[in-house]
């Protein structure tokens, strides 16, 4: 009993302290987006994740996510230009891909489908970053505080207790004391610049998609960098078609 007794006490020792002043601040946010349950209710997204660089698209690729069920459809180009559909569930991380219209099996399907569950990953925090502040792992901090002219931002750290493909990377939110929205992120990759400086991203255009709030462009005007969602809906329904069968979607 007493080597449990100092195992959970070491393990509650190594845990991240909470910081109630970053949490409220977090709430403010989800308040400002909808709200918690508006969130919760929503079931369907369907956007495309694009980017642009000094005016030129460099990248696009479509989603469709059952957010209760997990069901997932990506499709995209590889680098050569081939086209490719991946049908997925995002919790089991398990399903079905074809590349150049033709079904994948083995460690090419593998490929693909490890592929697609961090595209999902990745492009969906770029969407919803702020309805996740307060995910399991995620490591809030409040790093201060930013004015110009007649705004105020609270600035919010974020790191990750062990969660996540890339754990090592750091994000800081800024959120606008006035409207309680994220007007802009920086951040340094774990796989990039370890050592900084951070990127900088302004979210921008801030609207209401069903009953939540977000954001369909994030610009980085020094890099001349655009990360946008030139199709974004919150939809009530998608045919079922859509997550079983890698025909073209009507």
């Amino acid at each position: 009993m007493r080597l449990a007794t100092l195992l959970l006490t070491a393990a509650a020792a190594a845990a991240p302290v909470p910081d109630p002043k970053a949490l409220a601040i977090a709430d403010q946010v989800m308040e400002a987006m909808g709200g918690e349950a508006a969130w919760r209710g929503t079931c369907f997204l369907r956007f495309d994740f694009a980017v642009d660089v000094d005016g030129k698209l460099v990248m696009s690729r479509s989603h469709w996510w059952d957010k209760w069920r997990g069901r997932y459809r990506l499709e995209g180009k590889t680098q050569d230009g081939e086209p490719y559909t991946i049908l997925m569930n995002i919790n089991t991380k398990e399903g079905s891909a074809w590349q150049g219209g033709k079904p994948l099996a083995g460690e090419a399907k593998k490929k693909l489908l490890e592929k697609g569950y961090g595209a999902w990953v990745n492009d969906t925090y770029w969407l919803i970053m702020p309805y996740k502040l307060k995910d399991p792992g995620v490591v809030l901090k409040l790093a201060g505080e930013l004015k110009d002219k007649d705004t105020t931002w609270d600035k919010l750290a974020l790191s990750f207790d062990k969660v996540g493909l890339t754990p090592k990377d750091r994000y800081w939110a800024y959120v606008n004391r006035t409207t309680h929205l994220v007007d802009r992120w920086e951040y340094i990759l774990q796989d990039e610049n370890p050592k900084g400086p951070p990127a900088r991203f302004d979210w921008n255009h801030w609207q209401r998609y069903g009953r939540v709030m977000l954001s369909p462009e994030k610009m980085n005007a020094k890099d001349k960098e655009k990360i946008y969602f030139p199709n974004l809906a919150v939809m009530e329904t998608i045919p079922d078609a859509v997550f079983t069968s890698p025909a073209p979607v009507k």
